[in-house]
């Protein structure tokens, strides 16, 4: 598996860092994980392969994780790229995901689902395993962020593991889940002193880490706050032990070998 990360950043606007998006390509398939507003040229820019994506994640329904879908699927109708595709694009998220797209879809008749190629909308709940492409199987965990919002954790034909949190509170499961992954992707909000309880500072980070035992971890949904702060030396400041042999500060188009 290989991973782009599309957006490092958060709801607020910054010159350097996109909202949350990430690219995951592995030997079966190709999956974006979040839709945030900024995702659909940003793929572009990093001359991926856009028009023959897969499958979508979306983990909840925060703007900043599902705002560009619909102006992605807007863009599928037109795009030269995609006029001759016939493999239906499969969209996975939380229940709600259905009655949420069609209504912006009536809302002015843009008729996302007239398209070259069929578009599938499939809810899942936590607690289950699907496929997210033939042969990887991927698991959900519910996190304390919204009443929707999903964890996912990846095992993928070659047994390579990969987790990620998207926004989310400190929660025990989470640790649960990501047990013994290869790379985990967790949100990283703030430094301290979080504002709300339903994202994640620094310290929390580490104790979830400390007790997943991820190889590697990529700190992600970061507000501007950390501008010009050294995240990873602060971060192994707050390690125990040999806990995740590396520690990654994210940047929108870093790309990561699993």
């Amino acid at each position: 598996m290989n991973l782009t990360v599309l957006g490092s950043g958060t709801s607020v606007p910054h010159p350097h860092r996109s909202s949350p998006a990430f690219w995951l390509e592995t030997s079966v398939g190709r999956i974006l994980l979040d839709v945030g507003p900024d995702a659909p040229h940003r793929m572009a820019e990093e001359h991926l392969d856009w028009p023959n994506l897969d499958t979508i994640w979306v983990s909840h329904f925060h703007l900043d994780h599902f705002g560009g879908l619909a102006p992605f699927l807007f863009s599928l109708k037109w795009a030269p790229q995609t006029q001759t595709r016939t493999r239906p694009l499969k969209i996975f998220g939380p229940a709600g995901l259905k009655s949420l797209i069609n209504a912006i879809d009536d809302a002015n008749n843009y008729r996302l689902f007239e398209l070259p190629f069929p578009i599938e909308l499939i809810e899942v709940a936590a607690k289950v395993k699907f496929e997210i492409l033939p042969g990887v199987v991927a698991t959900t965990t519910k996190t304390p962020h919204t009443k929707e919002s999903l964890a996912l954790l990846l095992t993928d034909v070659d047994r390579k593991i990969f987790g990620y949190t998207s926004d989310t509170g400190f929660t025990e499961e989470i640790a649960t889940i990501a047990k013994d992954v290869d790379l985990l992707v967790m949100e990283c909000s703030f430094r301290s002193n979080k504002p709300i309880q339903t994202h994640l500072e620094l310290r929390d980070v580490m104790r979830v880490a400390e007790q997943s035992s991820a190889t590697k971890l990529l700190l992600v949904h970061l507000y501007p706050e950390w501008d010009g702060v050294d995240l990873v030396s602060e971060a192994k400041a707050l390690r125990q032990g040999e806990v995740c042999s590396e520690i990654i500060e994210a940047v929108d188009g870093l790309k990561l070998e699993i």
